[in-house]
């Protein structure tokens, strides 16, 4: 079965995306062609890159590096659900991506974006980022206001058609995570 990450890319305190990413999942769950978890990057506690060599070197020494790798590298593709702040992501979901390298390579990815703008600054860069690490973004994305889709800016109410925008996403993001399959199969000399 097609395995589905949620990334909640935001750990800011009194943050919103909690919400989101929890209707994500609520909607994700009922489909059956793939299965789906949340990844909070709270959970996770990665600092701010500590490292010593670059994630392409493939010699991780954290043991919180260890955690997130192992978690990354079983899923077949990933719903990034990200803030947008000054017309970019997360600092924490930047370097949650720049932690690893491998663990991403040939995996879709989708994006589920909220904010002042919907978030869609966010994902713009956010594409350049997962292009980087040899990720197929799809096309489709729910673009989430604070003024309309939330009430008083903190409750999340999202418009109705949002689902049907959601279900795209996860549509493409199935339908690339499993045509990426070959590519992610071990290569044998």
């Amino acid at each position: 079965m097609t395995r589905i990450g949620i990334i909640l890319g935001s750990t800011r305190p009194g943050r919103v995306g909690d919400q989101v990413a929890a209707w994500v999942q609520q909607v994700a769950v009922t489909r059956t062609d793939a299965e789906f978890e949340l990844l909070d990057l709270i959970d996770y506690s990665l600092p701010h890159l500590d490292e010593e060599v670059p994630p392409a070197m493939d010699q991780y020494s954290q043991p919180h590096t260890l955690a997130w790798a192992e978690k990354i590298a079983s899923f077949d593709g990933f719903i990034i659900v990200t803030p947008e702040y000054n017309h970019f992501t997360s600092g924490a979901m930047k370097d949650a991506l720049d932690f690893l390298n491998k663990e991403w390579n040939n995996k879709a990815v989708g994006f589920v974006g909220y904010g002042a703008y919907g978030g869609s600054r966010a994902i713009d860069h956010l594409r350049a980022v997962v292009a980087e690490l040899a990720m197929a973004d799809v096309r489709a994305l729910v673009a989430l206001h604070l003024a309309t889709d939330f009430e008083n800016f903190s409750i999340f109410r999202p418009a109705e058609r949002h689902t049907a925008e959601l279900h795209k996403v996860l549509d493409e993001t199935i339908a690339w995570s499993n045509a990426l399959v070959p590519l992610r199969l071990p290569v044998h000399a």
